[in-house]
């Protein structure tokens, strides 16, 4: 993408700037101090990328693991961004639901790629109220993107353009955010 579209795309965003017209005080802090954080953080200096969007998701996927800090994750290939925000997370390839009904698979935190409709399928029975999944690459096929949204276990998710941030609060009613990122 070049600069002068990603120019327009931040400017067609820009009334959703850090959190403005979010009511929820918890939404609220979430946009302000997860995804839009501009401090630098303590492992920035060694995570870095050649490619823009690569920098920007990863820093972004640090931040979510420091927030979440979830104990296990599907393995991808942001894996050294997510253990750098949550030293304590254990990663894993194989997603099938485990043996033993004394401690079931669940999934805290997990990226997808928007295309990728069996991983959304093997993960939603995965995710419950706590789970976060980051759905990316969500400007390439908006209508996909919509059909997540209307899932009826979807509550609150945040549209970033470049990815999309799902969660499965069932005590919550459905809202979905855009957030210029």
């Amino acid at each position: 993408m070049n600069r002068v579209q990603r120019l327009l795309v931040w400017l067609s965003r820009i009334h959703h700037c850090r959190g403005f017209g979010i009511q929820s005080p918890t939404d609220y802090a979430f946009v302000r101090y997860v995804i839009n954080e501009h401090w630098p953080y303590y492992a920035y200096d060694h995570l870095t990328d050649t490619d823009w969007l690569t920098q920007k998701l990863g820093r972004l996927y640090f931040r979510l693991a420091n927030w979440r800090q979830p104990a296990v994750m599907p393995s991808d290939a942001y894996q050294r961004y997510w253990q750098a925000g949550c030293r304590k997370t254990r990663f894993i390839s194989d997603l099938s639901p485990q043996p033993s009904a004394l401690s079931p698979l669940h999934i805290e935190l997990a990226r997808i790629d928007i295309r990728d409709e069996a991983l959304w399928q093997r993960l939603l029975p995965l995710c419950d109220d706590d789970s976060v999944l980051v759905v990316e690459g969500i400007h390439r096929d908006w209508k996909r993107w919509h059909q997540y949204l209307s899932h009826p276990r979807v509550t609150v998710a945040y549209d970033l353009y470049y990815c999309g941030i799902v969660t499965f609060d069932s005590k919550r009613y459905p809202h979905t955010y855009q957030v210029n990122f």
